[in-house]
């Protein structure tokens, strides 16, 4: 049966192509602000990190009402790193709106949560956005996506998909890109009448699987996901039953549906709805909250597989508790472990030492937007080089491959193959676009580590590097570290400019002058292979008598500086990154030149 007032749909769109923008539209098409209000842009992108990178990290939930029927809006992220939050909430959604840029065209990040989205059998609706973009190309575009989904494997009624041109930053959407409509009506019309009503029992026994986890200081952990059959109430006594078949018995002390931009407390939710469960303590993804009498089993949820590891540990350095203000191991033990709770797609547990936690992910930025998160709260700690994780059957050892997609101007294209060779990338696809050059290659995960700022290098920032996991495959073989050494400071002091001066001819400085440094620290980058012991520290020696061309000024280069991604990329196993609310400080594991020495002795 159709609840034929109700429509859930999941976005899906490239970083940048406007989804967050096109939600606020529809937010303000529908009246959910009202005339006068103040909104931030972008409103859906809440969390700090996600308003200055650009991207959406976590999934989100938002409806509108229109011509009597509530919406339900999913936001994906668009970033494979994010897979476990995509995977999870397409389950909640009965169509996708796939929104491209009419210039730029469907980009190889859509096809990552496209694919998902096709697997799931949802209906998919292409937006067409940016169409006032000089140089946009709607109809070519529209081409591009289906022969991207004939790529994925779309099935026939896939395929016959609705389109809608929109302009999200002037608010309008149109049947054709000619027409001269000025509002977003006809994707909201267009919503209700292609995404299929979700199809479900309401007079049936109660069902609901979890989807998403939130975590409330409040009420604990709260279970969000779709009603797939009956009503459910709050205060009524419901089975849960766990992913590993055990079952108890609990009782809903809070019920909310959503409204607009946030949760609204509800006596009831219906068949097709979504809604948060207040009141299983040990909710997890993938439970099922169900009637007593007549329980309801679906299908588990999979998430993937972590692919990527970093041990977190307490600092040790020298100027531990200085920036920070929390930096305790059992601190930070207890807040990894409350991330467990609310991200299921990470795992962590401690190290066999117990000298730290291992926290295992599904990429570099996946690890490094928790590390952020945590040094913005006040936290002060030290992580290694994250570690792919390996598989072993029937003796053979797997590692994780990646796919990835560079699009390059033809000059560079040699340069770009060169790059991917040396880290065993093989090509896999080799397509030639005007000036530009389309490659795709499979490259183990621990190739792509660094891999973006060589290329950028190499083609003077003009290519576009994406990649996302791919399989587990043979493992191959070594594929060699960093050539250049370290500078290394010799003394817990504050940098001077005559020293640093004297150690620009050396290599590459990673800190300015007056700046605190202690033994141990990486200050530069060697210009030859070896690790060089330096002083940051000494000043010029000074004496009574006068030269004419003594004090000529120093003139410093401005030191390199690094973000949390090439931090974490950049290091080799014998150093840290130590992480604090101000800074990002590069440091070998053993501080001592002496403890370094017998250490390559043994």
């Amino acid at each position: 049966m159709r609840q034929t007032d109700i429509r859930n749909i999941a976005i899906i769109a490239h970083v940048d192509h406007g989804k967050t923008t096109l939600v606020d539209r529809l937010l303000q098409t529908t009246h959910v602000f009202r005339e006068n209000q103040q909104v931030a842009e972008r409103v859906l992108d809440s969390n700090d990190q996600e308003r200055e990178r650009g991207i959406t990290i976590l999934a989100k939930n938002i409806s509108v009402r229109y011509m009597g029927v509530k919406i339900n809006v999913i936001d994906t992220p668009g970033h494979a790193d994010f897979g476990g939050e995509v995977e999870r909430v397409l389950k909640m959604a009965d169509g996708a709106l796939l929104i491209v840029d009419a210039f730029e065209g469907p980009m190889p990040q859509t096809r990552f949560v496209l694919k998902k989205a096709l697997e799931n059998g949802l209906k998919p609706m292409v937006v067409i956005n940016k169409i006032d973009r000089p140089g946009a190309r709607p109809h070519e575009v529209i081409d591009a996506v289906f022969d991207l989904m004939v790529d994925l494997g779309a099935n026939d009624s896939q395929l016959d998909f609705p389109v809608v041109y929109t302009s999200a930053v002037n608010g309008y959407a149109r049947y054709e890109p000619e027409d001269d409509n000025d509002d977003m009506a006809p994707l909201l019309d267009a919503i209700i009448k292609h995404i299929p009503a979700p199809d479900c029992d309401p007079d049936g026994p109660v069902a609901i699987q979890v989807c998403t986890i939130d975590y409330s200081s409040f009420v604990g952990r709260i279970g969000i996901g779709r009603v797939f059959s009956g009503t459910i109430h709050d205060g009524e006594k419901i089975l849960v039953v766990k992913n590993d078949g055990t079952r108890y018995q609990a009782q809903v002390k809070g019920l909310f549906t959503f409204e607009g931009m946030g949760r609204q407390a509800a006596e009831s939710a219906h068949a097709g709805d979504i809604c948060a469960v207040v009141g299983v303590d040990d909710a997890d993804i993938g439970d099922m909250f169900t009637c007593r009498i007549d329980p309801v089993q679906l299908d588990p949820i999979h998430v993937e597989e972590p692919t990527m590891s970093v041990v977190f540990a307490p600092s040790n350095s020298p100027l531990v508790g200085q920036e920070g203000t929390i930096v305790g191991g059992r601190q930070i033990k207890e807040r990894l472990f409350r991330e467990a709770e609310s991200n299921i797609s990470m795992r962590i547990v401690e190290t066999e030492d117990k000298g730290g936690m291992e926290v295992s992910g599904r990429g570099v930025l996946h690890l490094s937007v928790l590390m952020e998160t945590m040094r913005r709260e006040g936290y002060e700690f030290q992580v290694g080089r994250p570690q792919v994780i390996l598989k072993k059957e029937n003796g053979k050892t797997f590692e994780p491959i990646e796919q990835a997609v560079v699009d390059v101007p033809s000059e560079y294209a040699g340069k770009v193959i060169e790059i991917f060779g040396a880290r065993s990338g093989e090509m896999t696809d080799m397509v030639q676009r005007d000036e530009h050059v389309h490659l795709e290659f499979k490259i183990p995960s621990r190739g792509v580590m660094g891999l973006r700022t060589r290329i950028l290098n190499a083609t003077r920032g003009e290519a576009t590097l994406f990649h996302h996991f791919a399989e587990y495959g043979a493992y191959k073989g070594d594929l060699g570290g960093r050539i250049s050494g370290s500078l290394i400071a010799m003394s817990t002091d504050r940098s001077v400019a005559f020293a640093l001066d004297a150690l620009q001819t050396r290599g590459i400085l990673f800190v300015g002058p007056t700046v605190m440094c202690y033994e141990g620290m990486i200050v530069g980058e060697h210009a030859k292979d070896n690790d060089l012991v330096v002083n940051v520290a000494k000043a010029k020696q000074l004496t009574n008598m006068r030269a004419a061309a003594a004090d000529k000024g120093i003139q410093l280069a401005p030191p390199t500086t690094f973000t949390l991604e090439e931090a974490l990329e950049y290091i080799e196993d014998d150093e840290l990154v130590e992480i604090t609310p101000k800074s990002i400080r590069l440091r070998k594991r053993l501080l001592t030149e002496n403890e370094r020495k017998k250490n390559r002795r043994s």
